[in-house]
């Protein structure tokens, strides 16, 4: 299996990465600068330039890409778009991190946690950003996705413990490292359980 990992120089990217190769899997960084990366294969190239030719070899594709900047937050849905044109068609899948504010907090699944009363106002756009990310993707019947949600609270620090439970659309705990979710990340990677489906990650 070969799998790619688009912007892979980031947090979540460089964790993936590290995951990927420590279970010797054939992965590839995907970077604009410098590799950062473990990662020995490399392509260096802006996302907006990859093609179809580029990402052929490649079994699964992880798009790794975050945006926070609240001028640049169209580009969570731009780049997306990119990725799932030059997929599209073909039996290659498409792992997207997504953010926690799209999950339901409620059984009947009628409240976001991005619409809830203590959801921090600093984060909203970017949370409303990703949640038009996610509800995108979910059109597209011609691209093999998967959207992956970490927890709300989503640590770059903390050990990993090798451990963690999902759920498809609710909020079921708090937090999550992002060392279990890069496991959880491979792990879909490697098994495919989630195909045009969502699911997100907390710690167990």
């Amino acid at each position: 299996m070969k799998i790619a990992v688009v912007a892979a120089n980031g947090k979540a990217g460089s964790l993936i990465t590290k995951e990927a190769v420590e279970r010797n899997l054939d992965v590839t960084a995907i970077v604009r600068g410098e590799n950062k990366t473990v990662a020995s294969q490399v392509v260096q190239k802006d996302i907006f330039d990859l093609t179809k030719e580029d990402l052929a070899p490649f079994d699964v594709i992880v798009d790794a890409y975050g945006q926070a900047d609240v001028n640049k937050l169209d580009e969570h849905s731009k780049t997306l778009k990119h990725l799932s044109d030059l997929v599209s068609g073909t039996n290659q899948r498409l792992l997207i991190i997504g953010g926690a504010g799209s999950l339901f907090v409620d059984d009947a699944h009628t409240i976001k946690l991005v619409d809830t009363p203590d959801f921090p106002e600093q984060f909203k756009p970017t949370a409303q950003a990703q949640t038009k990310t996610l509800e995108e993707i979910k059109q597209r019947d011609d691209v093999n996705w998967t959207f992956v949600s970490p927890a709300p609270d989503f640590q770059f620090e903390g050990e990993k413990t090798g451990d963690y439970k999902v759920s498809d659309d609710e909020v079921i705990g708090t937090s999550v490292n992002y060392a279990d979710f890069a496991k959880a990340m491979a792990d879909e990677a490697i098994n495919g359980t989630y195909i045009q489906k969502r699911f997100a990650v907390f710690a167990k």
